[in-house]
């Protein structure tokens, strides 16, 4: 049908009809000349309360069947662009109209100063990731889904990434891992958050957390409704003979390959003293992982998960290996654990990215992830060995502690100066984080740690081209 434009009277002489103005338009004519009074409405040439000509003249006048306009004005009806009523016509309903907010008089915002180089801790070095050969395990892994793959899926996640990583962890970081015991997450934060509902759930009430490290994963358990107590940490981990004095506890929180942010390793008599606390009291041990792959003097030390499956809960995930914007970890569970964490991702995120995860898979199979954290670990030893050199040359009051690996380093200041120095590297565009940041006292416990002026340092960050500038100005501002 060509298009067609009619100008229509139709109703009494005191109330003529509208004068339409429609370009009929569509794979057929009702669908045109509904997608035009729609349109007409919408665009607000036909006002709200305007009266339109009936069905038998407005189908004259167009030159198609009564039913065809019939048709449209109930769809319209029916759609709240129009309203019919007997005697009355058929009309444009009325239509509440968006809220416009009032422009509120401009306000003098604060310049704030950018950092050139950030130091701070919790990011590797993103530029290094492999852009290319993660594209072709997307494509490799794209190519060899089956169609089940696209779908809903297992909320364990996409049994090809299970059985990758039961293979993975069990020869590079000593855990046991099956398949069935794995469940895919979005990261260490949505993990940790379906822990603290299972935790929840079977009543515990507290969880004892190292007395170093971020709070905002010690909020995210008080924001779950549970309690939390330190245990204290000194040079060789945290201290966990001091869980069997701390009333109520049904879970610890730690970091044992590698203590955040302090970067000490968990000594082996407190590994067991965990362990075997976890078995006298039924009580469950969150092992966070934390950069436990990148270890620069010797091979890694074992995840604590090793010496009993049954009692701990180990995380990992890709986001200091390989970046945090890719979003897949995981948890291996105790195997009565593993229907509680299913229920409790079934009330949020269901499901992780299949894509992403069939596409981890692949990298891990193909050998390209191992390949991966040899490359990075290298390229981050010689960042951490030009950090402890430049230091020693040019601010030997400052010392470098912990183990050699990971993505930071606490550098030991002089008492006293931690706060200066973290002002001093603001101010010559250099953002570094203070040790009292990650500090953690209950004030219940009667007891404080000792104060000690430290920066930690995250020398994996910064960009090849930002790294020389970056270290440069750290040892300026060092006492």
């Amino acid at each position: 049908m060509t298009d067609s434009q009619t100008n229509s009277q139709a109703g009494p002489p005191s109330e003529p009809g509208a004068d339409l103005h429609l370009e009929l338009r569509g794979p057929g004519l009702r669908a045109g000349l509904t997608n035009a009074l729609r349109d007409a409405v919408r665009t607000g040439r036909l006002a709200p309360g305007t009266r339109l000509p009936p069905s038998r003249a407005l189908a004259a006048d167009l030159g198609v069947s009564r039913n065809t306009v019939t048709d449209s004005y109930a769809e319209l009806v029916a759609e709240g662009w129009l309203t019919a009523q007997q005697g009355s016509g058929t009309r444009v309903a009325a239509r509440a109209e968006p809220r416009r907010a009032t422009p509120a008089a401009p306000r003098a915002q604060p310049t704030r100063k950018h950092p050139m180089y950030g130091l701070q801790p919790g990011s590797p070095d993103l530029a290094n990731f492999p852009r290319a050969q993660w594209l072709t395990a997307a494509r490799r892994a794209l190519t060899a889904a089956p169609n089940d793959a696209f779908g809903y899926g297992d909320a364990l996640g996409q049994i090809r990434l299970r059985t990758a990583l039961a293979d993975y962890l069990a020869r590079a970081r000593g855990v046991y891992a099956e398949p069935e015991r794995i469940v895919i997450c979005s990261g260490f934060h949505h993990g940790l958050a379906l822990m603290a509902q299972a935790l929840k759930a079977r009543q515990v009430r507290a969880v004892a957390v190292e007395s170093y490290g971020l709070d905002l994963y010690r909020d995210l358990l008080t924001g779950a409704g549970l309690s939390t107590a330190p245990v204290y940490v000194d040079e060789h981990g945290a201290r966990t003979d001091d869980l069997a004095r701390l009333d109520g506890i049904g879970a610890v929180l730690m970091t044992p390959a590698h203590q955040y942010p302090t970067g000490v390793a968990l000594r082996p008599d407190r590994r067991t003293a965990a362990v075997e606390w976890a078995r006298r009291t039924g009580g469950l041990i969150l092992e966070d992982d934390y950069d436990g792959e990148f270890r620069y003097d010797r091979q890694p030390v074992g995840a604590l998960q090793g010496l009993d499956p049954d009692r701990v809960v180990y995380f990992g995930s890709v986001s200091k290996s390989l970046a945090p914007g890719v979003r897949l970890g995981w948890m291996v569970l105790p195997e009565e654990l593993v229907p509680e964490i299913v229920a409790a991702k079934g009330y949020g995120d269901y499901m992780s990215s299949a894509l992403e995860q069939l596409t981890l898979a692949e990298f891990l199979t193909s050998g390209a992830y191992d390949r991966h954290v040899r490359s990075m670990r290298l390229h981050y030893r010689r960042r951490r060995d030009q950090l402890v050199t430049a230091l020693a040359q040019r601010a030997p009051r400052v010392r470098v502690t912990g183990m050699a690996a990971g993505l930071q380093a606490v550098l030991e200041l002089p008492h006293g100066t931690e706060r200066p120095v973290v002002q001093a590297a603001a101010r010559q565009g250099l953002a570094v984080s203070g040790l009292a940041e990650f500090r953690y006292e209950a004030s219940e416990s009667g007891r404080r740690l000792p104060e000690q002026d430290a920066l930690v340092v995250n020398y994996a960050a910064p960009s090849d081209s930002a790294w020389t500038g970056a270290l440069d100005t750290l040892c300026r501002v060092m006492p």
